[in-house]
């Protein structure tokens, strides 16, 4: 979480995120994502360092003549010394979650001196970093000179991974890939809540490669074996930099970014109006994409919604962003100030409260929809208004990715890299922190395969139906169409 805005990465499902039991096969253990101000991101562990491509050495032979140069070794050790100075004076735990941070960088510095690429070097300070355990604090490497398309979205149904959407005209397309389908393996490791977020990490920040291999299976005891070649463009940070030109094109996308997180907002009226001739009144349904909205925004939406007599909120796939957003969002569904959560800081404990709104005050009932993907703020709303018991909470266990993060860069020779890096833990109302956990909702609704394959929504239905509004799992699907990022 972040106190003004949202780090958000339109074609790289918001990664950099984890590395956990990387860490095991090293001794260590977890990490996370980036920016300045502060963040709500996202946060699951990792996977076993023999799944990943790019681990260390097994042996601490002298590397391959050639492999990497010393030049490039000398700079991943200068970027590791950068990052192993930087994190610990700004780290919430001053003990650093009692963790040996000298032993943990020698250890990095040793399995550099023996790395044979220049990617393999990079992952020893990803590791290093990821022995704190922390959501929120995560090596930033270099940025790469380009981005990856791979033209399909896949997302976590409880503890399985499913294909959810296929860019048209895309490779994936091409290659018989298609919603519904369950993937089983991802460059030859099985996805699951503990480390699909380090494949991510891995497959487009520390170790990017232009084809991704997948296990795919349509039905019972049929697997299929899909390459999946990825769209390259430069990336917007490099085309951005003097002298790279196309400047508009950067401006371009982010106004397509823009556009598709925008607010999104539909209202039903309650009842059949030919058996039930009176008026009972509409629910809104909102569309809530991420906590990166002024309090302009607000007053729009209270306008929208100040008739209706119940609101669902619908955060599945809202990755977090400011606290500010967080506060103003909040504030409009009490009459009254509403304390968030305890700040734990580094040389200070603190209430975050949320001030009640009172002329966007919204009165009427409320749901609000979570998933797999629905982190940092958006899990810290939900929890809110469970433990206020304001609103329920329906659909998927949540990412269990919540604390408050900083950011600091370098930049060397044309060479950026950083490190997000967590400021403050929350800890809720009952005295404990969702970090790791999740919220669990107040009833698990899961899309089934067959509603993946059509497109059908049956959590946005039943949510409409708890409220008094016939909305068929169909026309919930087709309410807001997921729109492609840019190419």
């Amino acid at each position: 979480m972040r106190s003004a805005a949202i780090e958000w990465r339109p074609d790289c499902r918001n990664i950099p995120i984890a590395l956990k039991t990387l860490n095991e096969h090293y001794g260590l253990v977890s990490i996370m994502t980036h920016r300045t101000t502060l963040v709500f991101a996202l946060m699951l562990a990792l996977l076993p360092a023999w799944n990943l491509r790019a681990q260390a050495p097994t042996t601490a032979a002298q590397p391959a003549p050639g492999a990497i140069s010393k030049a490039d070794r000398e700079r991943a050790l200068g970027i590791l010394d950068a990052i192993s100075k930087g994190i610990p004076g700004l780290y919430y735990d001053p003990k650093m979650n009692g963790l040996d941070w000298n032993a943990v960088i020698a250890g990095a510095r040793a399995r550099i001196a023996a790395s044979n690429s220049l990617n393999d070097a990079l992952t020893q300070i990803a590791v290093a970093v990821s022995a704190l355990n922390d959501s929120h604090t995560v090596f930033e490497p270099p940025a790469r000179p380009y981005r990856l398309d791979f033209g399909f979205k896949y997302q976590l149904i409880w503890n399985r991974c499913f294909v959810m959407r296929v860019r048209p005209g895309s490779d994936a397309e091409a290659k018989g890939l298609r919603p519904g389908g369950e993937i089983l393996e991802i460059n030859g490791v099985a996805p699951n809540r503990q480390n699909l977020h380090s494949i991510e990490y891995l497959d487009y920040g520390l170790d990017p490669r232009p084809e991704m291999q997948l296990e795919v299976r349509y039905t019972p005891g049929e697997r299929q074996h899909i390459k999946v070649k990825a769209r390259l463009a430069m990336s917007p940070d490099l085309v951005y930099r003097p002298g790279a030109g196309v400047r508009y094109d950067v401006y371009r996308r982010n106004e397509n970014v823009m556009h598709r997180m925008r607010m999104q907002y539909a209202s039903y009226k309650v009842g059949n109006s030919l058996l039930l001739p009176l008026d009972l009144g509409t629910v809104g349904i909102l569309k809530f994409p991420w906590f990166d909205f002024n309090l302009d925004d607000f007053y729009w939406l209270s306008g929208k919604i100040r008739k209706d007599k119940a609101l669902i909120i619908d955060l599945r796939g809202n990755s977090g962003g400011a606290v500010e957003t967080l506060k103003y969002f909040i504030g409009m569904f009490f009459d009254h100030d509403v304390k968030l959560f305890e700040k734990v800081q580094r040389k200070k404990t603190s209430p975050e409260v949320a001030k009640s709104e009172h002329r966007l005050y919204f009165p009427g009932r409320v749901i609000v929809l979570v998933d797999s993907e629905s982190a940092s703020a958006a899990e810290i709303f939900a929890r809110v208004m469970q433990l206020e018991k304001r609103g329920t909470v329906i659909g998927d266990h949540t990412s269990g990715s919540v604390m408050e993060a900083t950011s600091f860069y370098f930049a060397s020779s044309g060479v950026d890299y950083g490190a997000e890096v967590t400021v403050a833990n929350p800890i809720m109302a009952d005295g404990k922190s969702i970090e790791h956990l999740g919220v669990q909702p107040d009833e698990v609704v899961l899309p089934k395969l067959a509603d993946l394959e059509s497109g059908r929504d049956p959590v946005l239905a039943h949510a409409a139906q708890e409220l008094g509004v016939t909305l068929s799992p169909e026309d919930a699907g087709k309410l807001f169409p997921y729109e492609w990022p840019q190419e």
